[in-house]
C-alpha cells in the first residue's frame, strides 16, 4: 500500500516470510493464494506492495525465464508490486530447526555475496518505475562465530563488492537498490551503536571509499555518495526494543552519522517488567525448538544477554527482579500477551514519528512466528491475522 504524499510516499506491507516456502513453486502458491486475500481486505482498489522473502533456492529457481515470467504474471494480474526483499534467511525458515543457522552463510562467504547479488538482479527487474528498492540482510554474522578482525574485514570487503554490484545495476537500469543490514541480538551488529561504529570504521572510511572507487571506476566523491546511497540499516523495532533502545534515539544516531534507513520492520517482542518464578513457568511454552529467542535482561548491574530462553531460565535469580525483553515477534496489535507486556509502545513511538516526519519509505510488518505461538493465539487464520496487523499499523500512521 502506498500511504500517500503527506507520509513521504511510504510503502506499507508485510513480509512473506510468514508463509512457509523455500522453492519458487511454494512461494508462487503464497502469492496466488494469500496475497490476493490480504489485498482484497485492505486495499481492493489500490495496488499492494509485496515484502518478498526468497530463499537461495527460490532465487535460483527464478533465474529460469519461465519462472520469472510466472512471477511477473502473478504480480500484474493480482495488482501487486515488489519494492523490498527479505534477504536475511538464506535457507529453510519454517518447519525445522532454524536457531543460529539463520545467520549462515554470513557476510564473510562467497555464498552470501552471490545470493545477495542475485536478489538485487531480480528486484531491479521487478521495481516499478521511480520506486527505489531495498533488501534487508544479516548484520554481518552470528557474534559467537565472528572471532577475529580478519573475519570482520572479510565481511566488509564482501559488502563493498555488493555495493559495487548495486552501483552497476543503477548505472545500467536507472533503478536504485539499497542493502539494509538488520541489527539483531547476538549478531556482529546487535545495537544501533555497534552499527554506527561498523559503518564508520569499515563502510564509510577513506579505505572503503577508495576500494569502491576502484571497483566501480568512480571518483572518490562519487564513491562516497554511492556508499551512503546503497548501504544502510534496516531498523527492526522488535530487535531495538529488546536491546532497551528508544526508537527515536536509534533513528537520531543513524541520521547523525549519515547512515540511511532504507527499511523499517514494524515488529514487537515480549516484555516482562519484573520477572518472577511464576513468569518463568508461564513463558516456557514460548521456548520453541525452531527459532532463537534471545533475551536481554536489565537489573541493577546493567544488561545481561542470553542466546535463548533456555539460557535465561538457567541464569534467572528472582531476588534480582530483572526486566526481560525477549526476541519473540508477537502480533503488533496486542498490547499484552497472556498477561505479558509487549514492546508495542516502541512501535507506537516510531509510527508517530514516521507520521510526523518520515524516516523511511519502506515499512514492513514482520511477525513470522504465528505457527510457533501457543495454540490459543493461532485460532484465527493467517490472512485474518495479517490484515489485523496491517490495519493497526495503517491506523497508527493515519493517527486514527
Amino acid at each position: 500500500m502506498i500511504l500517500g504524499p503527506d507520509r513521504g510516499d511510504a510503502h506499507l506491507t508485510y513480509c512473506t516470510n510468514i508463509h512457509p516456502g523455500e522453492t519458487w513453486s511454494e512461494v508462487a502458491h503464497a502469492l496466488r493464494v494469500h496475497l490476493p486475500a490480504v489485498k482484497a481486505r485492505l486495499c481492493p482498489e489500490q495496488d499492494f506492495g509485496v515484502g518478498l522473502r526468497l530463499s537461495a533456492v527460490a532465487a535460483q529457481d527464478l533465474s529460469a525465464p519461465e519462472a520469472f515470467a510466472e512471477l511477473q504474471e502473478i504480480l500484474t494480474n493480482g495488482g501487486l508490486y515488489v519494492f523490498t526483499i527479505n534477504g536475511f534467511p538464506y535457507g529453510t525458515f519454517h518447519g525445522a530447526r532454524v536457531k543460529e543457522g539463520v545467520y549462515q552463510p554470513d557476510w564473510r562467504t562467497a555464498e552470501r555475496l552471490a545470493y545477495s547479488n542475485q536478489l538485487a538482479d531480480l528486484l531491479v527487474r521487478l521495481l516499478p518505475e521511480g520506486v527505489d528498492g531495498s533488501i534487508s540482510t544479516v548484520p554481518g554474522g552470528f557474534k559467537p562465530e565472528v572471532n577475529s578482525p580478519d573475519t570482520i574485514r572479510a565481511m566488509a570487503d564482501n559488502l563493498l563488492r555488493h555495493a559495487a554490484h548495486l552501483v552497476a545495476l543503477r548505472r545500467d537500469t536507472g533503478q536504485s537498490i539499497a542493502l539494509a543490514l538488520e541489527p539483531e541480538p547476538c549478531c556482529l551488529l546487535e545495537t544501533t551503536q555497534e552499527a554506527v561504529d561498523f559503518f564508520k570504521t569499515y563502510l564509510y572510511s577513506a579505505a572503503a571509499i577508495a576500494q569502491l572507487a576502484k571497483l566501480t571506476g568512480a571518483s572518490p566523491a562519487e564513491a562516497e555518495a554511492d556508499l551512503h546511497r546503497h548501504l544502510g540499516v534496516c531498523l527492526d523495532l522488535c530487535h531495538a526494543a529488546v536491546e532497551f533502545e528508544d526508537p527515536d534515539d536509534a533513528v537520531a544516531a543513524l541520521q547523525a552519522n549519515g547512515i540511511a534507513i532504507p527499511k523499517v520492520q514494524v515488529s514487537a517482542g515480549i516484555r516482562l517488567p519484573r520477572v518472577s518464578a511464576a513468569d518463568i513457568e508461564r513463558i516456557r511454552p514460548f521456548d520453541d525448538a525452531v527459532y532463537l529467542h534471545q533475551v536481554v535482561a536489565s537489573s541493577a548491574r546493567g544488561l545481561d544477554r542470553y542466546l535463548d530462553l533456555g539460557d535465561a531460565f538457567e541464569a534467572f535469580k528472582e531476588t534480582e527482579q530483572p526486566e526481560w525483553r525477549v526476541h519473540f515477534h508477537v502480533p503488533i496489535f496486542l498490547a499484552d500477551l497472556d498477561g505479558f507486556a509487549t514492546t508495542r509502545p516502541a512501535v507506537e513511538t516510531f509510527l508517530a514519528r514516521q507520521r510526523r516526519d518520515p524516516v523511511t519509505r519502506h515499512l514492513e510488518v514482520e511477525t513470522y512466528t504465528w505457527d510457533v505461538l501457543p495454540e490459543e493465539h493461532r485460532r484465527d487464520d493467517v490472512v485474518t491475522n495479517i490484515v489485523k496487523e496491517m490495519q493497526w499499523a495503517r491506523n497508527q500512521l493515519r493517527n486514527s
